[in-house]
């Protein structure tokens, strides 16, 4: 086991490990997708979500071999480039996935802008719901910069908050639930509800981020599998249960008309107006976390990406021991994201950013097999199956919505070319890498 930690800086047991990954998943996503899934697989939702949950379940399956051999956190980032070495390529997905981070904080931002304008009524001006994406970026960013761990320290308590009230929604709706509407007279075609699930799989892609933990869980041999096999189960369990309360008793052309808030719309049934609310309360809070967490995490990725020479010096500097930089260019693109892209569309490049990066760690595990006792068929089957995603993912999305894959290959331009630029002239340049060790 490489990377290992010793055991007195454990201090997580299973149950926080899982939390992390639950944490990670139920965080604003299924709260901005729902509505999302819902105008695409229709009666079948509740596969599409299925679908989506298999993707990250056998990719569970790399990333709990992965992170038992390389502890380190910074979790994705040490597997693909101890995989692949510290070349053009490594840096290339390194970059991406700094990017895939700015859209889910764009995602959850607009998701909280939808939330939070139904308090102001349909009515409203439409430069308020920006006013509301831009405050629920700037927020955070403020805490962040001032004392992370307000939320942090409350982030199990929301956590909490979130899946007792999804539980409520799903026991109190269970009895209204018609299944008449859930036919597959009312199902979408074959490939828009494997669409569907690819669209929103961005919804799933929280469980990773037990491998940035992995060298502070105790018995990481045991507990780092079992967390995210556990995590990504109760996650699918958890969002196929809502799909089904959701479109059972929720007519579609409603769930349309507030496809950017259906989770609130979707309590109406059983707890009325007060449900509505809740739920709408509710998804502030999450969201609100969930961008917090978000900005965290990734100004220090950017750190540590700077340190490695993948993005500029600056990204290094530090003001009241945190990356004052990283979270201000984070802060930066990422309300430009969420104030010119719609949210299907933001949805649409995260959850196609997150399969590709998946898939490159699938391959990871398969190219490192004996060495972390892994069976190459089932990461190999994982791998097989984010790309069939991707181009699934892809298809659709070029059918539907065109300009979403422009700024999905966008993405993956300006990774390359910053990489092929600044990766050459760094300190620390693609040519001159050697393989990243474990970061602390």
């Amino acid at each position: 086991m490489e990377g290992s930690v010793q055991a007195e800086n454990r201090t997580v047991g299973l149950l926080g490990a899982t939390s992390i990954g639950i944490g990670g998943m139920v965080g604003g996503g299924i709260f901005a997708v729902l509505g999302e899934a819902v105008s695409v697989a229709h009666g079948a939702t509740a596969v599409a979500f299925l679908l989506a949950g298999i993707v990250a379940l056998l990719t569970s399956y790399s990333y709990a071999k992965l992170s038992v051999n390389f502890q380190s956190g910074g979790g994705t980032v040490v597997f693909i480039d101890t995989a692949f070495g510290r070349e053009l390529f490594s840096g290339t997905v390194s970059l991406i996935l700094w990017l895939s981070y700015l859209v889910t904080i764009a995602l959850y931002a607009v998701a909280f802008g939808s939330y939070a304008q139904t308090f102001f009524g349909a009515d409203t001006v439409p430069w308020l719901k920006h006013l509301l994406i831009s405050l629920a970026i700037l927020l955070p960013a403020a805490v962040n910069l001032l004392n992370a761990a307000i939320v942090s320290e409350a982030e199990a308590v929301i956590v909490g908050i979130k899946l007792a009230l999804l539980t409520v929604i799903i026991v109190s709706g269970a009895s209204f639930v018609d299944p008449t509407r859930l036919s597959p007279v009312h199902w979408g075609s074959p490939f828009s509800i494997i669409a569907a699930g690819m669209v929103i799989f961005v919804a799933y892609e929280g469980f990773e981020l037990i491998a940035n933990a992995a060298g502070e869980i105790k018995n990481p041999v045991r507990n780092l599998p079992m967390a995210f096999y556990a995590s990504v189960l109760l996650v699918i369990l958890l969002y196929v249960l809502i799909a089904i309360v959701t479109v059972g008793t929720v007519p579609e052309t409603q769930l349309m008309s507030a496809r950017d808030y259906a989770l609130a719309v979707a309590a109406k049934p059983a707890l009325g107006q007060v449900g509505f609310t809740i739920v709408a309360i509710a998804a502030l809070f999450a969201t609100f976390s969930a961008i917090n967490a978000t900005i965290y995490g990734n100004a220090r990725l950017g750190f540590i990406l700077a340190k490695e020479g993948e993005l500029p010096e600056r990204m290094e500097r530090k003001a009241w021991n945190r990356p004052l930089e990283g979270v201000v260019i984070t802060v930066a693109l990422s309300l430009l994201m969420a104030n010119l892209v719609d949210l299907a569309s933001i949805a649409i490049i995260g959850s196609a950013s997150f399969l590709l990066i998946f898939a490159i760690t699938n391959a990871s595990a398969v190219k490192m097999s004996r060495r972390i006792g892994a069976h190459r068929w089932v990461s190999g089957t994982a791998c097989l199956a984010c790309v069939g995603a991707l181009l699934t993912l892809l298809v659709r999305t070029y059918q539907a919505r065109p300009a979403a894959i422009w700024i999905f290959l966008s993405f993956l331009l300006v990774a390359l070319v910053f990489e092929l630029t600044y990766g050459r002239m760094s300190r620390q340049g693609f040519l001159r890498r050697k393989t990243i060790g474990p970061v602390t």
